[in-house]
């Protein structure tokens, strides 16, 4: 992979962007940009928001209640000694996961270290029986003598991980009091945390309750995020720039809106407003409702622009996402039904997670056409959980990148469904199919592994990896090492906007006095107002008690779906016999549908009917023709990779190939393959397709 540094034109012409991936890596994060110079009109500009801000400030310190030094200084007390149970927690490792990861060890031994092995050596030594060369000969012996080797060191890896796993369970019982005592001391130093933080949140609840001072809070906080120096070079570019400046400072009603949802990325307040204001010229309808949220949540995400990913080797000209079109590409899809029924609800801070895709938007497009041609089960599927990164589990097989190669024919995403990869490029494609769709997604990374955070109606979930305590976010969607159930926690304190609100006011506080805000990463981190908003956060949460979902397909991190389940559709059509019928043209030709299939996996298909999914089993049709002759078959098919189906006329001894269109997602009839049929009754029977693809319907036509 080619890595480019992406210059970014136009009134954002100083910020530059660094791409690089790799098979499980994510987007490197980008580079400082140069400090801009201040003209004369810069510096009278930042000098006139620094009075503003220093204005506000003043007014607002002498606004703020009272905190009692007691109830502070046990509440820090408090906090030392959740990190001191925290410190000794970790010390003491749950048993049951050290079974868990010695298991996996030994299943990634078994699966994909030796079974991958075995494969090599079979095809090396297939290689060797069909050499005629000398030099072909030595090839294939020395590519069978490696894997060999490879199997061998295998073996001996498998007897030492078995041998771990073995002492993990003969330790379980031993080890298991020192851990419940751990978690238990643990448990009673958040409780008593909690208690302190209350006792301390009693005294401000008052003011942090009260609306009365939003206007100035929210004017000065974006002062103090944008700082006066960065607004002052965003307005020195011309009188439009600085009227947007202007207008914005003026707005208390989106200023509090534009915060609610997150604040712009990287404090750029000046960017974000621009973007604001050209999607509200572009649509009348960013007015209100989803419209105005996806509006808002599109100018705040890409106030840093988001670099687009175009091939595998970017040997195109480095472009970078257009946040109005992209706003205007999703308002598109929403009207023409493509989205999910969801995506109505979304807030402005969860529409950021939407529209943050770095795919074009004629991919998004295309994702969500791909779905619904080649796997409609998974867009119908109701269990939210796996609804769209379902496809993850069914068709991104689990693959090194020795075991493939990308094309730029091909954008990054259709390479990945069509040759698969490791647990990077999986995660990538289920945040991306989950995002074409409308539903939010946070990129989460794990030690050596790379995952995905979704939304769904009863929470946030993890597919493909460890839970929230075990992941954290990437510096491409998110603040670098943000934990992950940090992120949850927000999630979870977002569902009651009022409560909400009360943290908000916090953090503005701490922003407008420029306290440091507090990192996941460091416990105890944080000014004391910034602490105190994420208590309020913790008491939100503890009162609400949601539901704590459990992440899913963790076995699928790092393995693949057996391939009968992968075949199985999940949510299954319901078939009438009127679906079944076999339909002969005027031309006498005779249509199949795939509902008259034995052996099919059904499914709904958005052409009508049903569709079935191959790739599970052996599947046929029968067909009855009142003459004997020869039929040109065909089948409508949708493929995502290469695909070669055989078949047998009859019970015949020998089989045909029938060659599939690669088709990346779209449908498309297959060529002709000529077959001579009996008068009366005939049976084609397929067999197991070494790969899956979708099929709406065989067609035999009469060849005169």
């Amino acid at each position: 992979m080619k890595r480019n540094l992406m210059k970014i034109v136009g009134w954002v012409g100083w910020v530059a962007l660094s791409v690089a991936f790799g098979a499980g890596s994510a987007l490197a994060a980008a580079p400082k940009p140069e400090p801009v110079a201040l003209t004369v009109t810069g510096e009278k500009l930042q000098a006139r928001y620094a009075a503003m801000l220093s204005d506000l400030q003043a007014e607002i310190t002498k606004s703020l209640p009272q905190v009692n030094q007691q109830k502070k200084a046990a509440f820090q007390a408090a906090r030392e000694a959740v990190q001191k149970a925290q410190a000794a927690a970790a010390a003491v490792p749950d048993p049951a996961g050290k079974i868990r990861a010695a298991k996996a060890l030994v299943d990634h031994a078994k699966g994909k270290w030796i079974a991958g092995a075995e494969k090599g050596i079979a095809e090396a030594q297939a290689a060797l029986k069909k050499a005629t060369t000398e030099a072909e000969r030595k090839a294939a012996q020395e590519e069978l003598a490696k894997w060999e080797k490879n199997k061998e060191e295998g073996v001996k890896a498998l007897a030492e991980r078995q041998a771990a796993l073995e002492a993990a369970k003969a330790n379980e019982a031993k080890d298991r009091p020192a851990y419940e005592a751990a978690q238990a001391a643990l448990a009673q130093a958040l409780a008593h945390e909690l208690q302190a933080a209350k006792a301390l949140l009693a005294d401000v609840m008052p003011f942090l309750s009260s609306d009365k001072l939003d206007a100035k809070l929210v004017k000065a906080t974006v002062l103090a995020q944008a700082t006066p120096r960065g607004l002052a070079e965003f307005a020195q570019q011309g009188p439009e720039p600085q009227a947007l400046v202007e207008k914005l400072l003026a707005d208390t009603g989106l200023m509090k809106e534009m915060l609610e949802a997150g604040g712009p990325k990287g404090g750029k307040w000046g960017p974000a407003m621009q973007i604001y204001t050209g999607i509200q010229k572009a649509s009348a309808r960013a007015k209100s409702g989803i419209f105005h949220r996806l509006a808002l949540g599109t100018a705040l995400e890409h106030a840093v622009p988001i670099a687009q990913r175009n091939a595998v080797t970017e040997t195109n000209a480095p472009t970078i996402v257009d946040p109005v079109k992209r706003y205007l590409h999703y308002e598109k899809a929403y009207l023409d039904g493509e989205l999910d029924p969801a995506f109505p609800t979304m807030t402005a801070w969860e529409c950021r997670m939407i529209v943050n895709s770095y795919a074009p938007d004629h991919i998004l497009a295309w994702g969500r056409a791909m779905l619904r041609n080649y796997r409609p089960d998974h867009i119908f599927n109701p269990d939210y959980g796996w609804r769209y990164s379902g496809i993850v589990r069914t068709d991104v097989a689990y693959r090194h990148s020795q075991e493939y190669t990308d094309t730029d024919s091909l954008h990054f995403f259709q390479n990945i469904i069509r040759n698969g990869g490791i647990c990077g490029r999986r995660a990538f494609f289920g945040r991306f199919i989950c995002k074409s769709f409308g539903l939010p997604t946070w990129g989460v990374a794990q030690q050596g592994h790379a995952a995905l955070g979704r939304w769904t109606p009863k929470g946030w979930v993890v597919n493909f990896g460890a839970g929230w305590s075990a992941s954290w976010g990437p510096p491409e969607e998110t603040e670098p090492g943000r934990r992950g159930d940090d992120f949850l926690l927000e999630t979870q304190a977002r569902k009651y906007p009022r409560d909400y609100l009360k943290v908000l006011r916090a953090q503005w506080v701490g922003d407008v006095l420029n306290e440091p805000r507090c990192d996941s990463t460091k416990p105890g981190s944080g000014g004391l107002w910034n602490q105190l908003a994420l208590f309020e956060k913790k008491v939100i949460v503890a009162d609400a008690k949601p539901e704590q979902l459990a992440a899913l397909g963790t076995e699928l991190g790092e393995a693949n779906e057996s391939a009968e389940s992968k075949a199985v559709a999940v949510a299954k059509a319901a078939v009438t016999e009127a679906d079944k019928k076999i339909v002969t043209g005027p031309n006498g030709s005779i249509t199949v549908p795939a509902a008259a299939c034995t052996g099919a996996q059904l499914m709904n298909s958005f052409l009508g009917g049903q569709q079935m999914t191959c790739g599970g089993g052996t599947f046929s049709f029968e067909v009855t023709v009142p003459r004997a002759g020869k039929y040109a078959l065909t089948a409508r098919v949708v493929t995502v990779r290469d695909v070669t189906l055989q078949f047998t006329l009859n019970n015949a001894k020998d089989s045909t190939a029938m060659p599939l269109p690669y088709t990346i997602g779209m449908w498309q009839t297959s060529a002709p393959v000529v077959v001579a049929l009996v008068q009366g009754k005939n049976t084609i029977s397929f067999a197991k397709p070494a790969t899956s693809c979708t099929i709406k319907d065989f067609t035999l036509t009469p060849v005169k």
